[in-house]
Order: structure tokens, then sequence, then C-alpha cells
């Protein structure tokens, strides 16, 4: 009978990470639990997502299929990681003029306007960069050394001027950060 203890402990514990999830990428989001329920037509219904935010309650991979539908995020972002995230979030220094570290920060909002191909390329690389992040709130990426790299490539131009480019197609700013 230990052994059966062992495994619902496991479970339970698992279960609560999963809405651990859950709640982290409605917040992302800027939902509410009621917000949920009134814009999927009470599919989910704030007490039950409630319920799974809190691991009180087990979802079922149809539930989780949906709720991912419904977030707009792969199915498996709603699952908790079994391993750190690796550690090249070195932000590179854009300006060269302080001491601190500055991103690049992209205004997802303005990518439809980009024009083909570039636009449909620099998207499908930053929706690449949220789901490696897990990073939902579809509004700004902060572009991290590496991706600028990147993003120079699919934009055709040096690294230097990958910054530039990115301001005439009116989607980034710099910001301080740390």
């Amino acid at each position: 009978m230990g052994e059966f203890e062992d495994q619902d402990d496991a479970g339970s514990a698992y279960g609560r990470r999963v809405g651990e999830r859950l709640r982290a990428i409605r917040r992302q989001k800027r939902l509410s639990l009621q917000d949920v329920e009134a814009n999927s037509e009470q599919e989910f219904k704030a007490s039950v997502l409630g319920a799974y935010e809190r691991g009180e309650r087990a979802i079922s991979v149809p539930r989780l299929e949906r709720l991912a539908q419904y977030y707009s995020v792969p199915v498996d972002q709603l699952l908790p990681r079994s391993t750190v995230a690796p550690a090249s979030s070195q932000l590179v220094d854009l300006t060269g003029r302080t001491g601190r570290s500055n991103g690049v920060t992209i205004n997802l909002t303005q990518l439809d306007a980009v024009p083909r191909p570039e636009g449909e390329m620099l998207g499908r690389y930053l929706v690449m960069i949220q789901v490696q992040r897990q990073d939902f709130n579809g509004r700004v990426l902060t572009i991290r050394h590496d991706d600028l790299r990147a993003v120079a490539c699919i934009l055709g131009v040096e690294i230097d001027a990958a910054v530039d480019r990115l301001a005439d197609l009116g989607l980034t700013r710099i910001t301080a950060v740390g």
C-alpha cells in the first residue's frame, strides 16, 4: 500500500505543477478566471479552471488541448518543464555607452505590418523564442544577443545594422535591463 501512496503524492505534486503552469499562462495573457469563463462561452468555468490551477482537480488531455487552443499556445507549454532552461540569457549591450546591459524589445503587435517574406520568417523565429522561453504575453519580446544574430540573418543585414533595420520596420525600442 505504501508504494501507491508514494505514486499518489508524486501525482498530486505534478498536478500542482501543471496547475502552476496553467495559472502562469493565464496571467501572462492578463486574463482572470472570470474572463476565461466569459470569453470561452462558459466552456471553461472559473471554479473548475481554478481547481485545475490549484492542483485540486486533474485536467484531461482533451481539455488540456482545448485550453491550449483557447490560450493560443502549444499544448506542451501548459505542462511543467522537467529541466531548467539553458543559461544563454545574456542580453546584448546595444548602445556600448553604459555599464548596464540593454536589450531590444520587439513590439509583436506590429509584426503583421512587416512585408513578406521578412515578416513571415521573423514571425516564425519569434514564436520559436516565445516557446523556448515560455513567454506568451503576445505583446512584446526582448531579444537577446544570440537572438539578434539570427534576426540579422533573417533580415539580411550585419548584426550591427539589425537594430536599425528592426527600428525601420517599426518593431523596436531599446530598453535598459538590470
